[in-house]
């Protein structure tokens, strides 16, 4: 920090911060300035340092932009400096996560629930209306043949769970029916851009003081792939009181004052810059994706814990979850 010019002085306010991930978060003040430094667990996964210097980069690429985010303080890419471990210091958000807790006004009045799920829509907007060139962000994905890789790839990730012992294999109905449309309804054309990669309520901070994004959080699946694909995922993760999704999503899901999923849609449009080059027209077939997509991953926790490397409970729900998410796929082919 003295390095980078920073504020000097002793560190106050040293704060662990909990979230949705295995990241370590640490809140901390430093010479009048507030900061939280992010860095992988104490435990370092193969490829952890690799997505600390990819979430840095991004978050200083959305310096300037529209996009609510943390904005990059300063980050140590050399993992030299802190045993091992790659770090990055960012600003801090205020806001609370609505997956987790509805503080008032948001919990009694269900008009403020109505904008917090259009904003959720209005933000993601914005990301999508960011030229990923211009902000210096060529060559950090590879988005030729994005689309038309998907089903491939997310179907060998299954494959590759027959290798854990015990697991049956997938007990998933209707999985080769929407992989089948899925590759025959691909979208012909689609523009590039920024994608979060994992859009959906858990993963955004709204503002203590009214319905405003605060920021988007938790960029570590990011890339440059197909924009549309976060507002499918964030149509497929959608509350619904007919089914678990509502209760998923916690306080605000269950508070029942968030709007249908077809007016993110039509709020996603209002930016023109969003959807320029980009068919809406197709945005159930981006919501199907994220279906089929989400439920191959979490089917994965079902797998390990056949074989003993996650709680039998754990991997049960999460296949009752991968089941319904099929379900809703089927419900989006169908309409």
């Amino acid at each position: 920090m003295d390095g980078r010019g920073l504020p000097g002085g002793p560190f106050e306010d040293v704060e662990p911060l909990t979230g949705g991930t295995q990241n370590t978060l640490i809140r901390f003040r430093r010479g009048g300035r507030d900061y939280v430094l992010r860095r992988g667990p104490s435990h370092l996964r193969a490829k952890t340092n690799d997505v600390l210097r990819r979430e840095a980069r991004v978050l200083a690429a959305l310096d300037g932009t529209g996009v609510p985010a943390p904005r990059l303080i300063a980050d140590c890419p050399d993992e030299s400096v802190m045993g091992g471990a790659v770090f990055y210091l960012m600003t801090p958000v205020e806001g609370f996560n609505a997956s987790v807790t509805l503080p008032e006004p948001h919990a009694g009045d269900a008009s403020v629930q109505r904008e917090m799920g259009l904003n959720a829509a209005r933000a993601l907007s914005a990301l999508g209306a960011v030229d990923h060139e211009a902000v210096g962000l060529a060559g950090f994905g590879k988005p030729v043949g994005f689309l038309e890789r998907q089903v491939g790839r997310w179907m060998s990730e299954l494959d590759s769970y027959s290798a854990l012992d015990g697991y049956p294999g997938p007990d998933i109905p209707g999985l080769d029916d929407v992989a089948r449309w899925l590759e025959d309804s691909r979208p012909k054309t689609w523009r590039p851009g920024i994608l979060h990669g994992d859009y959906h309520l858990a993963n955004l901070m709204y503002s203590y003081d009214g319905p405003e994004v605060a920021a988007i959080v938790d960029w570590e699946m990011c890339t440059i792939g197909d924009p549309l694909l976060d507002l499918g995922w964030l149509l497929a993760t959608w509350p619904d009181r007919a089914d678990q999704s509502a209760a998923l999503a916690g306080p605000l899901g269950a508070a029942g004052g968030l709007p249908a999923a077809s007016d993110l849609v039509a709020t996603y449009a209002e930016r023109a810059g969003a959807v320029a080059g980009r068919d809406l027209s197709s945005i159930n077939w981006y919501a199907v994706l994220a279906c089929f997509k989400l439920g191959i991953v979490l089917e994965g926790t079902h797998a390990r814990a056949f074989a003993g490397k996650a709680p039998k409970e754990t991997g049960d729900l999460l296949h009752s979850i991968t089941v319904g998410l099929f379900q809703r796929a089927q419900g989006f082919i169908d309409s």
